[in-house]
């Protein structure tokens, strides 16, 4: 029975593109295929680049509700202001630039499914409102009066720790628990052992179609080095990467070299940005036992080990630095020739980095730095960052 489950399961995973043998991977699709039918709520938790929407469309797809709508919302992109517009919709003059009214995401959604992405971004003004939504169906647009009735699916996705935030006062207890109803965990590439080599030759076999050139091939070293890596950006990066293969080295036999132009130096990798661990799942044998799903300690371990050999790249580089002075001027003249190691520069030194790395692109700044769009905005202003044209 197990095995004809899983070959199901697989199947699925195929028809959605997925591509991976790991079991916590299959329990993940495999979760999202049990939970299709029933209308809960469901939350997804894993990091950024793992794939996290289309768990919600299998498991749109896969429900009563496939002929209906499916929208997904990127909560950290919308901004504050206009987030409650966004999802209940607004009523003409309800504020200055309301010049008619105007449908919100839940009314367009109706009958169908709703998938918000990033919801640890959501103010705490308008979680009360979704969680009015969830629990009586019932919202009011914005300036109006007038209750509305919705019937939406409900998904939410967040790469952050919600129990962390709600210690913080960032985030409601009483919508954490009315969302986690259903929790699927999707795990990072890293853990997801030989799945990198399967989904590395699938990109392969799909880049060499569309660019109609031989699929890149690795030799042995450069396959070490792929399961050495630890993949911050998941399995979107891995498609990047194999694309930038594809392009440059059309005919050559993938080496560790080659792949060590392209792939980050650990002295200059941002660091992973899930805040989260594993939670606990429910089982989808046949009769409805429970498993827990392991906490590995190697993710912590890892964050720990990059933490540590970025702070001796920079004891290194200061090292460097002071030798390299005149030891007449190893003593500052004045306060302002002291180093700043306050969190606000380096904060500003990071947000720039990582804006000069991908040209000014907002959002794969954002994605690296494992913060929201909306928050890389405000940081943007708060600290009078000048971006390159």
């Amino acid at each position: 029975m197990q095995r004809v489950i899983h070959e199901n399961v697989r199947e699925v995973a195929r028809r959605f593109r997925l591509i991976g043998e790991a079991p916590p991977f299959l329990r993940a699709v495999e979760l999202a295929v049990r939970v299709a039918p029933t209308g809960v709520p469901v939350l997804i938790l894993g990091e950024n680049g793992t794939g996290k929407e289309i768990f919600a469309h299998i498991i749109h797809q896969m429900s009563n509700r496939r002929d209906k709508p499916f929208l997904a919302i990127n909560c950290g992109a919308i901004p504050e202001g206009t987030m409650d517009s966004e999802l209940f919709g607004h009523e003409k003059g309800a504020f200055t630039s309301a010049y008619e009214s105007r449908k919100g995401y839940f009314e367009v959604a109706n009958g169908g499914t709703l998938f918000l992405d990033e919801i640890g971004e959501m103010p705490l003004g308008t979680q009360a409102r979704l969680l009015r939504v969830l629990e009586t169906g019932e919202y009011l647009r914005v300036g109006s009066s007038r209750v509305q009735k919705t019937d939406v699916r409900l998904i939410a996705a967040t790469n952050r720790d919600l129990l962390r935030l709600i210690q913080q006062g960032k985030f409601r207890e009483d919508l954490y628990h009315r969302l986690n109803t259903i929790t699927i965990y999707v795990p990072p590439l890293r853990e997801r052992g030989d799945d990198v080599a399967l989904l590395f030759d699938f990109f392969a076999d799909e880049m060499a179609k569309e660019y109609k050139v031989p699929p890149v091939e690795l030799d042995e070293s450069a396959l070490l080095r792929l399961r050495e890596y630890p993949w911050p950006g998941n399995v979107r990066e891995l498609k990047h990467l194999v694309e930038k293969l594809t392009i440059l080295h059309t005919g050559q036999k993938i080496t560790a070299e080659i792949l060590d132009e392209h792939l980050p130096t650990r002295a200059t990798m941002l660091p992973v940005v899930y805040e989260g661990t594993a939670p606990r799942q429910e089982s989808l044998h046949s009769d409805g036992s429970l498993y827990l799903k392991m906490e590995r300690l190697e993710l912590h371990l890892m964050k720990l080990q990059e933490s540590i050999l970025v702070l001796q790249e920079m004891i290194r580089q200061i090292g460097q630095h002071i030798l390299s002075l005149d030891k007449n001027k190893l003593l500052p003249s004045s306060p302002s020739e002291v180093e700043d190691f306050s969190l606000y520069a380096n904060q500003r030194r990071l947000i720039e980095a990582a804006l000069r790395r991908y040209g000014g692109n907002r959002k794969r700044a954002a994605q690296a730095l494992g913060i929201s769009e909306r928050t890389l905005y405000r940081k943007i202003e708060e600290y009078g960052i000048q971006e390159e044209n």
